[in-house]
């Protein structure tokens, strides 16, 4: 498979093939293994060497507005948001042009692994348009947005130390983070529905490849360290889930303030109706119908958008896993001055 650009400055090895074999058996998705990128050793599918050097040499625009987070951290939530506030409160077109639209994934590309197309090509074989819609998603984010018009608004689940260099200094970034065990429960959710992933095992076995950065995107503490640690730079506005979920109109005038927008207290009430859990479950503009018509999400799925509540987890967790996670983030908790919300009793 094509190697990652010479130029390419971080380090990328190979997991280990026995690691890669053991893992591929629970993920059926993937079908080649994996690398670890960086001096953090980032986890990711083995067809992100063909996209690292596209990534992070990108040309970025000081218009661009990128949404990153760890996965299943209220992204989509905060999509939606930041896109509502930037573009005036554009009801009309974010009704009719879905999220998936407005927001190239950078890096969704590298998760469809070239079997899996060639499948879901198969699938869909009897429709140009649904083939076409396949070509769209797994399309290399940095190839949509060249010819993209200003504003771009780009999604993304890499760390700041993937992404360009220049990044943070020239365009805005938000960044959302949530406490990591209602994220392990809402990603494994999504790993089992998602073919890309095939997730096939229990969630004990999920929690353990997540808190042992053997799992996409992980290590998990340090994705979220990195734009932590850059919070207080003027293009970074750095959110927690939990934040969203107990004050969203405090979250939503953090945001308009970030993107120097004022609002109307009755604007204001709109946009969080609009942004409500319950609106979000029935809105179809956020809740991926592309993956379940091209058959990439699971027939018979959940929306994409769960349950979204804080503290979700207790229902997951037995008291050994539940002591075990409460050392896990304490001890990753130590050497910085993040807190999540809830945490800080």
């Amino acid at each position: 498979m094509e190697k990652c650009n010479n130029n390419y400055p971080l380090e990328m090895k190979d997991v280990e093939p026995e690691v890669a074999e053991m893992l591929m058996k629970y993920f059926t998705g993937e079908h080649t293994g994996f690398v670890r990128v960086g001096s953090k050793g980032y986890f990711l599918p083995h067809q992100f060497r063909q996209e690292a050097w596209n990534i992070y040499s990108m040309e970025i625009r000081p218009t661009d507005v990128f949404v990153a987070s760890y996965p299943r951290s209220g992204t989509t939530w905060t999509q939606e948001l930041v896109w509502m506030v930037v573009n005036d409160l554009d009801y009309e077109t974010s009704n009719e042009i879905p999220l998936t639209e407005r927001y190239p994934f950078l890096e969704f590309s590298v998760y469809v692994h070239p079997i899996m197309k060639e499948r879901f090509r198969e699938e869909n074989s009897d429709s140009e348009r649904k083939l076409k819609l396949l070509d769209d998603v797994s399309t290399p984010g940095t190839q949509l947005l060249v010819n993209a018009p200003s504003p771009r608004f780009v999604k993304t689940h890499l760390p700041l130390s993937l992404l360009p260099p220049t990044l943070l200094d020239t365009a805005k970034v938000v960044y959302v983070a949530r406490d990591p065990r209602d994220v392990a429960v809402s990603f494994y959710h999504l790993n089992k529905s998602m073919r890309t992933q095939g997730y096939i095992g229990d969630f004990k076995t999920y929690w353990r490849f997540f808190i042992s950065d053997l799992h996409h995107w992980t290590p998990y503490f340090e994705h979220l360290k990195e734009s932590w640690e850059k919070r207080d730079h003027p293009n970074m506005l750095f959110l927690f889930y939990e934040e969203l979920s107990k004050d969203l109109p405090a979250t939503v005038n953090r945001v308009s303030k970030f993107f120097g927008k004022k609002f109307t207290e009755e604007q204001l009430t709109r946009l969080c109706d609009h942004l409500s859990i319950e609106s979000f479950k029935q809105n179809k503009s956020v809740n991926y119908d592309v993956m379940r018509e091209l058959g990439i999400l699971q027939a018979g799925t959940e929306t994409f958008i769960r349950k979204g509540k804080a503290g979700g987890w207790r229902d997951y967790f037995d008291e050994e896993m539940a002591a075990e996670a409460e050392k896990w983030i304490s001890d990753n908790l130590r050497d910085t001055d993040m807190r999540f919300p809830h945490l800080q009793q």
